[in-house]
């Protein structure tokens, strides 16, 4: 504790304005932006909408992205470039409209930009960045926040004044979307708000933020790793997504079969999975997390000159995840994961992301598993929220 609050009183000296006494009213100069400080945004112009905001719209440390009326169909990806708006681009670039005012289908393997419902105004100082949600990842939908004169995906640079765009391909199941889905969220932040590999160490011996003996700390985050030991009396370690299923609508819980969508993937004692290029799984960490109330985490993918393959579209851990104080005990990863080229052998322990933690301005008013809609609090290998298992 003596090592906590000594620690605690560095980090005063190095941007936090306390407003009282008690560390509950703590508020940093610097850091990931609360459920209050968003509203403020709102509330004063900073943040613009077509129309109010939903009521669960803004989470603990990030806002939930709406989808605009229509979406653009595209010839391919691109990036705006310095010198040139998104409508300027998608003018030359669009082959033809999509209406998405009652709902429509969005085709694998196509690529779709929809304006958004949300713009920004941001002050000097604040910039923003954006990830899928998790249920978006989950489901292979690629997607990426585009501003104008962008030079990088999901990056709004301080100070940015301008509408946001979302990139949106499907790659293993088509699509029901609709004016007002949310498949992107976006965080804001002021100055540096990452944590240095002393200070995640300091955290991590007074809270735990990953579940194992001997955490590894490095390259500015703490390594999670793949299990394959399968769970349950037949050994479940993951999924394999279908080709060819049916579509599915990102606005409804439980509306889909597992089996019609999942080839479920049991362990057969090898404590291994061979990845097929270009197939879609869904598997989970060894280590289960936790995201203590004053901090918000981010999964990277790990470097990919150790394996051709990715991990983790969605990235955004929000503040009380898996934490006790949230009525969590701990909860794993879920891990989105495609081999790129060739196949891809994982093995049980292997590491293959990093979490990385940021402050918070200060504490949000409701933390991610409490007073909120959190489908994945004190999750193990779970799919969407789209499925039901029978």
């Amino acid at each position: 504790m003596f090592r906590a609050l000594k620690r605690l009183r560095q980090l005063g000296n190095a941007g936090f304005v306390v407003r009282g006494q008690r560390e509950k009213n703590m508020v940093r100069m610097t850091g990931i932006l609360a459920d209050r400080a968003i509203s403020e945004l709102f509330t004063s112009g900073r943040l613009k909408s077509e129309s109010a905001l939903d009521a669960d719209q803004i989470q603990p440390a990030s806002l939930d992205l709406r989808l605009g009326s229509h979406a653009y169909r595209v010839r391919a990806s691109f990036m705006p470039g310095p010198s040139h708006l998104v409508s300027d681009k998608l003018d030359r670039l669009k082959l033809h409209v999509v209406d998405l005012s009652h709902g429509a289908v969005l085709e694998t393997g196509c690529v779709y930009i929809v304006p958004l419902m949300e713009s920004l105004d941001l002050p000097e100082g604040m910039s923003a960045s954006a990830n899928p949600k998790s249920s978006t990842g989950r489901l292979d939908i690629f997607t990426r926040v585009i501003t104008d004169h962008a030079q990088e995906f999901d990056k709004i640079p301080a100070g940015y004044s301008g509408p946001l765009y979302l990139e949106i391909s499907p790659r293993t199941f088509p699509i029901v979307v609709r004016r007002g889905s949310r498949l992107s969220q976006i965080r804001f932040r002021t100055g540096q708000a990452l944590l240095s590999e002393a200070e995640l160490l300091t955290v991590h011996e007074n809270d735990v933020l990953v579940a194992s003996e001997t955490p590894n700390i490095s390259g500015g985050g703490i390594a999670l790793s793949i299990d394959l030991k399968g769970t349950g009396p037949d050994g479940l370690l993951g999924y394999r997504g279908k080709h060819h299923t049916a579509v599915v609508d990102v606005d409804k819980k439980a509306e889909h079969s597992i089996f019609d969508f999942w080839e479920p993937l049991f362990s057969r004692g090898s404590d291994e999975l061979i990845l097929d290029p270009d197939e879609f799984y869904i598997l989970v960490s060894r280590e289960a997390v936790h995201v203590p109330p004053m901090y918000a985490a981010e999964m990277t993918p790990f470097d990919p000159l150790v394996g051709e393959f990715r991990v983790h579209y969605a990235g955004f851990f929000d503040p009380g995840f898996g934490h006790a104080m949230a009525g969590g005990t701990g909860s794993r990863a879920v891990l989105e994961v495609r081999s790129h080229e060739v196949p891809f052998i994982l093995e049980h322990g292997q590491i293959v992301g990093r979490l990385i933690y940021e402050h918070m301005q200060e504490k949000p008013q409701s933390l991610y598993g409490m007073d909120l809609k959190s489908n994945y609090q004190a999750q193990g290998l779970k799919l969407s929220k789209h499925f039901r298992s029978n």
